[in-house]
């Protein structure tokens, strides 16, 4: 069985092609930049309409396969921005009719989960999903993936990108921010905000702005934001291994391409007798081979539908999804 999928919920437009041995055959991807500030989703919608056609073909000539080969097109449902769902799922929708193939809803964070974990060879591991929207502590219970903790405000990625471009730099912010941390040495005093097993992010933001405005050197001001904002999430990933009892944990999400982050959550998982896994960077940030991957999952369990329910669902929430093939 080889599947295409769709992955379009916020920036980035991209198809992946997965087959049974979870073997990515063809993986294309091109990320919406704009000209200054933040997404905005119906430009975004617009740059995916553009472009995923082009990366339609671009998958299948890296897997050299046809419509013919494939078995079933997968996409993202939810959650995302709406205009940019909508995008991608017309697209599904078109392909499904046009090459008569089944037709699968993917949800976007069991997505995260689905490819970290079959990457790492780790039957049951506890998701850390810090993306830009998202941000939470995911782990399998009774038939669904349950969030033990998550931010109460903004996402991990959201807050980075609206700190660094309030600091006078560009969308994406994240990559740029880890560049000037890694310049950086002094640990600046900032709020750090958890509540049991969430964390909140907007009081953070409202401090490390203020500093800049009182001159604090930028890249001091980096490393001390990443170092608390990642120490905030390895304490709540932490305490959810204990409350869960399990010792292995994932990453997911854009945010978890950063270096530092990832060594502060393996150090904590050795620490505690387990390991750490974070998927190759172009599988952390959005593809369509995690919504391609976890559609074949989904198919295999009867999860494909008619167009007609493939609706797109903006707030869809990750424990509210079943997941059968578990």
């Amino acid at each position: 069985m080889i599947v295409l999928g769709i992955e379009s919920t916020a920036h980035t437009a991209s198809v992946g092609i997965v087959e049974e041995s979870s073997t990515i055959l063809g993986l294309a991807s091109d990320m919406y930049r704009p000209p200054s500030g933040g997404i905005h989703p119906r430009e975004a919608a617009n740059h995916h309409v553009d472009v995923l056609p082009r990366l339609v073909e671009e998958a299948l000539r890296e897997a050299s396969l046809t419509a013919s080969d494939l078995g079933a097109v997968s996409f993202a449902q939810g959650p995302g921005l709406g205009p940019c769902l909508r995008a991608g799922a017309t697209v599904a929708r078109m392909l499904a009719l046009t090459w008569d193939r089944p037709l699968v809803p993917v949800n976007h964070c069991v997505a995260h989960v689905e490819i970290a974990r079959v990457l790492s060879h780790l039957d049951d591991p506890m998701l850390l999903y810090a993306s830009g929207g998202n941000t939470q502590v995911v782990a399998h219970f009774s038939g669904r993936y349950r969030v033990l903790g998550e931010t109460l405000d903004i996402g991990i990625g959201n807050f980075l990108d609206k700190l660094w471009i309030a600091l006078g730099g560009t969308f994406p912010g994240g990559p740029a921010l880890e560049a000037a941390a890694l310049r950086g040495s002094e640990l600046l005093a900032l709020p750090y905000t958890v509540h049991g097993m969430d964390v909140a992010f907007s009081g953070l933001l409202t401090a490390a702005l203020a500093m800049a405005a009182r001159g604090a050197d930028r890249d001091d001001l980096a490393y001390s934001v990443e170092t608390t904002a990642y120490a905030m999430l390895t304490e709540i990933t932490e305490r959810a291994l204990a409350h869960r009892k399990m010792k292995d944990v994932v990453l997911g999400g854009g945010v978890a391409c950063n270096e530092r982050l990832r060594g502060m959550v393996r150090a904590m998982a050795e620490a505690r007798g387990g390991t750490s896994f974070a998927p190759p960077k172009r599988l952390c940030v959005d593809n369509g081979a995690m919504i391609a991957w976890t559609g074949l999952l989904g198919l295999q369990s009867g999860g494909s539908v008619p167009v007609e329910r493939t609706q797109v669902e903006p707030r869809q929430r990750t424990d509210l999804v079943t997941v059968p093939w578990r």
